[in-house]
């Protein structure tokens, strides 16, 4: 059903219609996020994201690949293929909250303006950690709009953005947000 071809913005194809005419599946979607991903989900400082909690129960890690998938589904059902870099969509997604520490934890004083300020610690680290193109870290810079007060320059960060705003609004208001998570110190 998904072949990586069909998400190359290059070739004009469109993942739907490769699929039959059907929209992407979980399954399929969460395949896309380990395939763009994967070097990003496997690197060492990934583990400070799944200790590091971002909203309610719901650690830094999760959220990135609860951004990713929601992106993707995101463009799937707004049939944006044609112009959307998937690659560039779901590193954006995975790495928009890379910034590497708990912004929960009493510190100096550098995390007093994490709502402002980590967009660009984020894009520093993904800089120092991977490869990522403009559209990448224009997507990272400005996933705070309007907090951070310049747009994204290109569809994928729009995505980002309101894939961001959707799963925190839902993990802050989440039912279970006060349950202590399972197997997690905190």
């Amino acid at each position: 059903m998904w072949r990586r071809t069909a998400y190359r913005r290059h070739t004009g194809c469109n993942p739907c219609a490769q699929a039959g005419g059907v929209v992407l599946s979980r399954r399929a979607i969460g395949r896309i996020v380990r395939h763009y991903g994967a070097d990003i989900l496997t690197h060492e400082h990934m583990e400070v994201e799944r200790r590091a909690y971002q909203h309610g129960n719901v650690t830094t890690y999760e959220h990135s690949v609860r951004v990713a998938r929601l992106a993707v589904w995101l463009a799937d059902r707004l049939r944006l293929w044609r112009r959307v870099d998937l690659r560039s969509l779901v590193r954006a997604a995975l790495l928009h909250d890379y910034f590497l520490y708990d912004w929960h934890e009493h510190d100096d004083g550098t995390h007093r303006w994490h709502g402002f300020r980590h967009p660009a610690t984020a894009e520093r680290n993904a800089r120092a950690d991977f490869a990522i193109d403009d559209v990448v870290a224009n997507s990272i810079r400005t996933h705070m709009f309007p907090l951070t007060p310049v747009p994204p320059r290109h569809v994928e960060g729009w995505l980002v953005t309101a894939a961001d705003k959707i799963s925190a609004t839902t993990e802050t208001f989440s039912p279970d947000r006060f349950a202590k998570p399972h197997g997690k110190g905190r």
